[in-house]
């Protein structure tokens, strides 16, 4: 759309804009009844049907005011550049419901600039797409609509077929109707808003209801396994405390960045998750790492961090009991790669005390590793047994991480 044609310091722009001329007109009669009654009709449509309030509104301005048309321009400020949307249309010039202005190139936006009601007369006169629509509009009134006084909403416009028409009475009772639709829009989000935080409450609930089954199952069945393959009750209860705290930190990264709406993230970092569960097996008081890490940014669904946490605290206890994690010497290197259909994992131990075999049987661990990346995610693993430690080939479809 072409730009303004008149500088706002010009003759013709002072002839345009004449809201201290208007200000200075004498008042016609002024019915208060009708106000009160045009404001009870409003309170009535807020309560009983609040789709109509914006419509009403337009309406009743309008003949308030003995115009001959009237609308809303609505604020769109998200487009670039900001436009105003024109609804709620009546009179003669409800034809053109719908059609979109530019914000800083129009009467409206030179009212919500001034925040304050504004008169024009023949605005097309400078304003090049007025004329284009084939309007002509002897006098305007403009008001600002803001909601809760501050965030605009966009202008009530009413036109007028006479000059000289609007006077500052009209500019009070258009400017009155407007605050009190603000405050009924603001109540309308609020309740909105209030509707949305409590169906949302309502999945949250649902949602950590479904955790919570999950867990206890998950404890359950490390419980009943644990004793068919525990040696003691000593050796039982250190594994089963590791693999717990192993779910500690799953469950503390997917709701650590829990915000004030209590709204989880809801997805992790791959990486973050392995150096969560594999930080507790490092020294505390030496500045040797027993592990290094490494691999692309990959983000990890709520669903499937459980049981990668456990398939890591698994590996990691093993590479403690058995492998190079037993000596001062091990070192363990972790590394992911994305190749588009999966994320795999290599697992790397070294130092560790020479491997003549791979193990008679499989333990718990080695049940659960390859129950959740096989059973559950729809994975493979594989393990070869290489004289100076393991090296784990643990593949993850990608689908599984994004979607759960």
């Amino acid at each position: 759309m072409r730009q303004v044609s008149a500088d706002i310091h010009s003759p013709l722009w002072e002839d345009v804009y004449v809201t201290d001329e208007m200000m200075a007109r004498a008042p016609k009669a002024v019915d208060y009844l009708r106000e009160k009654n045009a404001l009870q009709n409003l309170a009535s449509s807020m309560v009983n049907h609040p789709e109509e309030v914006l419509p009403r509104f337009v309406e009743l301005a309008m003949n308030m005011t003995g115009g001959i048309s009237a609308g809303l321009s609505l604020l769109d400020a998200a487009a670039e550049p900001a436009v105003f949307h024109w609804r709620h249309l009546c009179g003669s010039l409800s034809r053109l419901e719908g059609i979109v202005t530019p914000r800083n190139d129009s009467p409206c936006g030179v009212t919500l600039d001034r925040a304050a009601p504004v008169v024009t007369r023949h605005s097309e006169r400078i304003y090049s797409w007025i004329a284009d629509a084939g309007v002509v509009v002897p006098e305007v009134l403009l008001v600002p609509l803001f909601i809760s006084g501050k965030t605009p909403l966009g202008t009530l416009w009413i036109v007028s077929d006479k000059l000289g028409h609007f006077d500052r009475e009209h500019a009070r009772m258009a400017t009155e109707l407007a605050t009190f639709v603000g405050i009924a829009l603001r109540m309308q989000r609020t309740e909105e808003q209030l509707r949305k935080a409590l169906e949302e409450q309502e999945i949250l609930t649902t949602e950590m209801n479904h955790r919570i089954k999950n867990l206890f199952a998950l404890t359950d069945s490390m419980i009943w396994l644990g004793v068919r393959g525990a040696g003691s009750k000593e050796e039982m209860a250190q594994a089963l405390s590791g693999r717990l705290h192993a779910l500690a930190n799953a469950h503390d990264l997917v709701l650590g960045g829990m915000d004030e709406n209590l709204q989880a993230p809801g997805q992790s970092q791959f990486g973050a998750l392995i150096k969560a569960i594999t930080d507790p097996y490092e020294y505390s008081d030496s500045d040797s790492r027993r592990f290094t890490r490494s691999g692309p940014a990959v983000s990890c669904n709520e669903h499937a961090v459980s049981g990668i946490a456990l398939v890591i605290n698994e590996l990691a206890t093993n590479a403690v009991k058995y492998g190079p994690l037993r000596t001062t010497a091990g070192h363990v290197a972790v590394e992911w790669k994305d190749d588009g259909e999966h994320i795999v994992l290599l697992w790397k131990e070294r130092g560790g005390l020479p491997i003549d075999a791979p193990p008679i049987r499989k333990g718990f661990g080695t049940r659960l590793v390859e129950s959740t990346i096989v059973t559950r995610f729809g994975g493979t693993v594989d393990y070869h047994w290489e004289r100076d430690g393991l090296l784990a080939r643990i593949a993850i479809p990608r689908a599984v991480l994004s979607t759960g």
